[in-house]
């Protein structure tokens, strides 16, 4: 339960549900203390771990998740966020009678390595334990569930709070005086973890590019990485290599990402795939232009204002697209210029008003969640006592 994608999300509709009719409890597989564990014991969930989903421990997960569900029979609703990896879970819920089992797809891999073996084996095995097929978008359900269970999947929304992202002069230049950066400088966000999907090299290439052609420029970059930073410190040494110490800013996981994005100009998210990113509809509610890989689906772009750019062209096409975009969107050949002003105000404040109309925030969704988890558990109990009635009835 660190500040990911998937993570985020489901805190969303937490904080947002009527906890005296639903909550989450989450049993997660890591050991350490995830960031939003304090608040999730706040907001009346309990918490549980197990061992790690990796090869060598896929025999003891299903034998602890067996144990689990015999210790805790209360639980009546599973919702899965483990990819293919729900099979495991899943399947044991099955077996133990749960009536109500989601398996919610997050993403969308592609190419090939070592895990596709194992993850073609389980997700093509997954559907036939699940009850109820989520997806954030289409491309992640036709990947998890096929194309052949297309009418079976529920979009389930990623949204958010949109009030929480309008845009705000005063907010945008605290937060750029909190990090130094000058008034007309142009700031490209990005946020998320440092993993190889999110192809932070590719972004550092991009962003050298864009910094040639325009020198009062910063990039900044939200989000942790791995347990020991592997990555996180290869892209630090090639942001030295590259001579742009001075204008790449790395900020670490942040809670205040809402915060964080007023002060950004553009936003980019050059993903070697995706399936419906959280983060494009905080940027865009946050009123920012945004320009994303051909890798990440269309399906995102809620406002109007992402542009696509494909992912095999040069650095410098990015830059150049990314700067005349923002250039276009702000209506003026100079953003450091229109920076502070009216009409670039009024265009930022636009971005919760537009994600709202796209049906993309937590109120009205998080109502939706919540009769949906207690109407389809009250329809499966019922189902289940009509079988015993059956049963009784024939003996």
């Amino acid at each position: 339960m660190d500040r990911g994608g998937a993570e985020t999300m489901m805190m969303n509709y937490l904080r947002h549900m009527d906890r005296s009719k639903v909550t989450y409890d989450f049993l997660v597989n890591r050991t350490y203390k995830a960031a939003y564990e304090d608040e999730i014991e706040k907001l009346g969930g309990r918490i549980y771990r197990m061992c790690p989903m990796y090869p060598q421990y896929f025999g003891r997960y299903k034998k602890e998740f067996r144990a689990f569900l015999k210790k805790h029979p209360e639980y009546r609703i599973i919702h899965s966020n483990l990819e293919e990896r729900s099979y495991f879970g899943l399947r044991e819920a099955a077996k133990a009678g749960v009536p109500v089992r989601i398996a919610h797809a997050h993403n969308r891999p592609v190419g090939f390595d070592v895990k596709s073996v194992f993850r073609e084996y389980f997700r093509m095995r997954l559907p036939r334990y699940v009850t109820h097929m989520f997806a954030c978008g289409e491309e992640a359900g036709d990947w998890l569930f096929g194309r052949r269970n297309r009418d079976r999947v529920i979009q389930q929304r990623n949204a958010i709070d949109t009030a929480q992202y309008r845009y705000d002069p005063a907010v945008a230049a605290e937060v750029r005086a909190e990090f130094g950066t000058a008034d007309g400088t142009f700031v490209l966000g990005h946020v998320g973890r440092f993993f190889p999907q999110k192809n932070h090299e590719f972004l550092i290439d991009i962003f050298a590019a864009l910094h040639a052609i325009r020198p009062d420029s910063e990039l900044w970059l939200v989000g942790g990485g791995e347990l020991n930073d592997e990555l996180k410190n290869k892209i630090r040494e090639k942001v030295a290599a590259l001579g742009l110490g001075d204008a790449v800013r790395f900020l670490g996981v942040r809670s205040d990402v809402n915060r964080i994005m007023q002060g950004m100009d553009a936003f980019v998210l050059p993903s070697l795939f995706e399936g419906l990113p959280v983060t494009m509809i905080e940027a865009q509610s946050s009123g920012l232009p945004c320009t994303i890989s051909d890798r990440v689906p269309i399906q995102c772009d809620v406002t109007g204002n992402v542009q696509v750019v494909a992912l095999d062209a040069a650095p410098e096409e990015w830059a150049k697209r990314i700067l005349a975009q923002a250039e276009s969107y702000y209506g003026g050949n100079d953003v450091a210029a229109a920076e502070g002003g009216a009409a670039y105000a009024v265009k930022r404040e636009q971005g919760p008003e537009l994600v709202t109309k796209a049906g993309f925030d937590i109120v009205a969704n998080a109502e939706w969640l919540q009769r949906f988890y207690l109407d389809e558990l009250a329809k499966a109990e019922a189902a289940g006592r009509a079988m015993e009635h059956v049963g009784t009835s024939s003996q």
